[in-house]
């Protein structure tokens, strides 16, 4: 499923019109993507948490030459379903 099925979906169930319920999805979107810049996280009670996890720096090789690189640390956005999300997909 993709945003616009998405939208299509919600819209159809409440009642909304697509154009508020895009508008509602990107607001939401936005607000985690930018919690999660600041390094905080967002938990939906039961549903999940996004979360932002560090990766430690690294020594990596290039696939073409074989040389070794260094990979640099860097942060990555992660999510850990809740426990009703895990047992709704069982």
């Amino acid at each position: 499923m993709n945003k616009e099925q998405l939208v299509e979906k919600v819209a159809a169930k409440t009642g909304l019109t697509k154009k508020d319920v895009l508008e509602t999805v990107n607001t939401t979107l936005d607000t985690i993507t930018s919690t999660l810049r600041r390094g905080e996280k967002v938990t939906l009670v039961g549903f999940g948490t996004f979360l932002v996890r560090r990766r430690a720096a690294r020594e990596g090789r290039n696939p073409q030459t074989g040389a070794k690189i260094r990979i640099p640390a860097k942060r990555v956005p992660a999510f850990t379903a809740g426990k009703e999300l895990k047992s709704a997909i069982r």
